[in-house]
């Protein structure tokens, strides 16, 4: 699935944009601190480092959101102060952002009208979309409305659009995040032959392997400082995350296989929900068993059924039928969330910040919302302040969540410690079944780690993992049995061992002939 670390040719390039000296405050925090950086024309070069190392700070001021408090970039070798996207845009440079900002009911070329000087009728920018959609191999179609595209298809939108502004640099921020490994591998296309057309690409990334098989040189940051610039060809994925994280970085030890006829903790029997909005996707007849001592994994690409799979798993939507869902045996259909805690489930949701933590309370108050039914820190309705605080703390220190001061609000930790300190507070009450969406979702090398062990800890102590994931490098990494949703309808489950990344992409596109080799794969 990947291919060869691809070779550097910067020594024959002109410099396109170069940042000397960039420091960038806010308060007392330092978010860039003395960063140089450089990319020449036709230059895939990555920008890695762990949430937190100031990526995107010193992106944002390339692109004009934000302006660096000292330093110099000069572009196409002269000093530059790059005032707003929009200048930004008429120098050259575009970005692509993780999130995309698509308006699902308008077409694709209404949505990139909304990007470009008016004046152009429709009729001229549809064709105008077609010839560069040929051109590049990107397939796009103009006329189509952006809610009946798959997210792959919506990215190669946001990138058209990008590039419709005629660009020099493009910058992409994590853009294979909610693509399978076919759309990746398309997408990697394009970019090089963006590349070879002169197009500088900066490519933000936490997947190493892709980093190494697509850019040419990859600058480190970390801690707001850069630390190093290398040829990527010449360094390992290993060796890329040490940089990142200025620490030698452990590996996930294998897992044995749990035996096949280990108890089914949570069993979903037939589970059927209709769609409740014009966008959202309807189940369809949903089962599958969860063993213990097993992660299955349960892969897909974003908006084929996972939000509203994870929320009638944990109590958040509930049907009228009986009898479709169980944990050990009893019947948890009707059961909201705080019941279905107090029988032994856990769970993550995808959001953590809304959803899973409340950002403005403290981490003990948080610790209490999913705690209070369960007795430790609540008497006869009274709540023990010293044991929730204490609680917050355990979690913190059993999971390394670094906090800026004792007891913190949610929203004062960066992503990855919010991340470890909800999954550590889930993980921490040894739940009979744990239910967790997109476990690392934007976190780096090392909390992803951290993550990723403890969800192994918790199946080899006997629980049923249920993990609901579009990463496939983690879905490889730590699932026993895999399964795949796409269209509200969730395949059988596969023993992850025999199945292939490429099987893997072609059931999550939709592919009717992998879902034949699926069947064949059954655990």
């Amino acid at each position: 699935m990947i291919a060869t670390p691809r070779p550097s040719r910067n020594q024959s390039r002109s410099v396109l944009l170069n940042a000397s000296g960039i420091c960038k405050h806010f308060g007392d925090f330092t978010a860039n601190d003395d960063v140089s950086f450089s990319i020449g024309e036709g230059e895939i070069h990555a920008l890695l480092g762990e949430n937190g190392a100031g990526k995107s700070t010193f992106v944002k001021m390339v692109y004009g959101l934000l302006q660096p408090d000292s330093g110099q970039i000069e572009w196409r070798g002269q000093p530059t102060v790059i005032r707003s996207p929009q200048h930004a845009r008429e120098l050259g440079i575009g970005m692509v952002f993780q999130h995309f900002s698509l308006f699902q009911a308008l077409t694709v070329a209404e949505n990139i009208a909304l990007a470009l000087p008016p004046g152009e009728s429709l009729a001229d920018l549809a064709d105008r979309v077609r010839r560069m959609s040929a051109e590049y191999g990107i397939g796009v179609d103009p006329d189509a409305r952006v809610h009946n595209l798959s997210v792959g298809q919506q990215q190669r939108v946001e990138i058209v659009r990008c590039l419709l502004q005629d660009p020099s640099l493009l910058i992409m921020d994590e853009p294979t995040s909610v693509l399978t490994p076919q759309e990746t591998g398309q997408l990697f296309d394009v970019l090089r032959r963006f590349s070879e057309a002169g197009v500088a690409i900066l490519f933000i990334s936490h997947k190493l392997e892709e980093i190494r098989a697509l850019t040419e040189r990859a600058t480190v940051l970390r801690r707001g400082r850069n630390v190093g610039t290398v040829d990527t060809a010449g360094q390992s994925s290993k060796q890329l995350a040490e940089m990142m994280v200025g620490d030698s970085v452990g590996d996930i030890a294998g897992q044995a296989r749990p035996d096949g006829q280990t108890t089914a903790l949570l069993e979903v029997a037939s589970l059927v929900r209709p769609a409740g909005t014009a966008f959202a996707t309807p189940l369809r007849q949903i089962s599958f068993a969860a063993r213990a001592g097993e992660v299955l994994g349960i892969a897909g690409i974003a908006g084929n059924g996972q939000d509203e799979l994870m929320e009638a798993l944990i109590g958040e939507w509930r049907g009228r039928d009986a009898d479709v869902i169980r944990i050990d045996g009893v019947d948890i259909t009707r059961e909201g969330p705080s019941r279905r805690r107090q029988l032994g489930l856990g769970f993550v949701p995808e959001e953590r910040n809304g959803h899973a933590a409340v950002p403005n309370m403290t981490l003990a108050d948080n610790a209490l919302l999913t705690s209070h039914s369960l007795g430790r820190v609540v008497t006869r309705g009274l709540v023990d302040a010293d044991a929730t605080r204490a609680m917050a703390a355990e979690v913190a220190g059993a999971f390394d969540v670094r906090l800026p001061q004792e007891n913190p609000m949610a929203s004062a930790l960066s992503g990855g410690n919010l991340q470890k300190f909800v999954v550590g507070r889930e993980i921490s009450k040894r739940p009979r079944v744990f239910i967790v969406s997109q476990p690392t979702w934007g976190v780096d090398v090392g909390a992803a780690l951290s993550i990723r062990t403890a969800i192994l800890d918790l199946a080899a102590s006997g629980s049923a993992v249920v993990m609901i994931s579009q990463d496939l490098e983690e879905i490889f990494t730590i699932s026993h049995r895999v399964a795949v949703l796409y269209d509200g309808a969730l395949s059988e489950a596969m023993v992850t061992a025999d199945v292939t990344p490429e099987r893997l992409g072609l059931l999550m596109g939709g592919s009717a002939a992998a879902a034949g080799l699926a069947a064949e794969a059954q655990a």
